[in-house]
């Protein structure tokens, strides 16, 4: 089943190109279903291409699903036409008073600051309380995971001594749990930050529990309340060519720029990536979907607290 999006959202071309099957607005009205709605809070710079990049995950599903794109009133993107954000995407206000069967909310470019001091702090701690009883199961990814766990439970982060950048090694730690059904006992995750948050921090939060993680990029994994939060440091959802395009960027920027590890062809930036993660990028957004959405939310959305 494709997914349900709105009318002239450039992703649709995008994705079709690709031969993947998505609906707009106008053919979706004619299937007698309720579709799981998700709405998406979209922190990157870049809107458009995260938008393909999430769409691309959330396709691989049998179900229904329509997407609403969520942004902050208090903070007005830079990189993204004003046109697309009108169109697409609508303030927390206009959504605060319906509810979601799931809900992802990115990273964002903002992790050197401390939390308090990003200036659309107040009103993303309102949207995660909100999501707490608003939303049957929430996806945090990289910083806003970061975010999250510190909001919610008080986890602390910590900036690292060179940034973590490439694809790194996971395990997963519990394979009975319904996130990781059908993974192989190891399977490999794009990451692009500065911080970390710690195991041993998480370890003594008994709401906590650490999923999955790596020797070599620590906690990649958290979950809480069952199910109903899951919060992923790294980069699952990211094409192939993202973080060669990040680096590029950098390259001559900075004198700290590293090439990202265990990503290009025999280590060659000229041989371009080696895609390592897309078949379980999108096995875990099945899962999530299948398992944490669909399975346990009620029918009459209304109900979820």
């Amino acid at each position: 089943m494709p997914l349900r999006l709105p009318d002239k959202l450039p992703a649709i071309d995008l994705l079709k190109q690709e031969n993947i099957f998505v609906m707009d607005d106008t053919r979706a009205h004619t299937q007698d279903i309720r579709p799981l709605r998700i709405v998406i809070l979209n922190l990157m710079p870049l809107k458009i291409t995260t938008e393909t990049d999430l769409i691309r995950l959330l396709s691989n599903t049998p179900l229904q699903i329509e997407v609403t794109f969520m942004k902050l009133k208090s903070h007005t993107p830079k990189n993204t036409p004003i046109e697309h954000m009108m169109m697409f995407y609508k303030d927390f206000a206009t959504l605060c008073d319906e509810r979601f069967d799931g809900m992802i909310i990115t990273g964002a470019p903002v992790e050197m600051l401390d939390f308090e001091k990003v200036e659309y702090w107040d009103e993303i701690t309102q949207i995660f309380n909100w999501a707490q009883t608003h939303v049957m199961s929430t996806l945090y990814i990289c910083w806003a995971a970061q975010a999250g766990l510190y909001h919610h439970y008080g986890i602390p982060k910590y900036t690292l001594p060179k940034k973590m950048f490439g694809i790194f090694r996971q395990y997963t730690l519990d394979a009975s749990l319904p996130i990781f059904r059908g993974f192989d006992d190891v399977f490999f995750m794009p990451h692009s930050r500065h911080s970390e948050v710690r195991r041993e921090d998480i370890l003594r939060n008994p709401a906590l529990t650490v999923i999955c993680d790596s020797p070599e990029s620590g906690v990649s994994m958290v979950m809480a309340r069952g199910g109903r939060e899951f919060f992923v440091t790294g980069h699952l959802e990211y094409a192939p060519d993202t973080l060669d395009k990040e680096y590029r960027r950098d390259l001559g920027q900075r004198s700290d720029v590293e090439q990202p590890v265990n990503y290009y062809r025999n280590d060659n930036p000229a041989e371009g990536p080696l895609v390592t993660w897309r078949a379980h990028a999108n096995l875990l957004f099945a899962n999530w979907i299948n398992y944490y959405v669909y399975q346990e939310t009620p029918y009459d959305i209304n109900e979820i607290r």
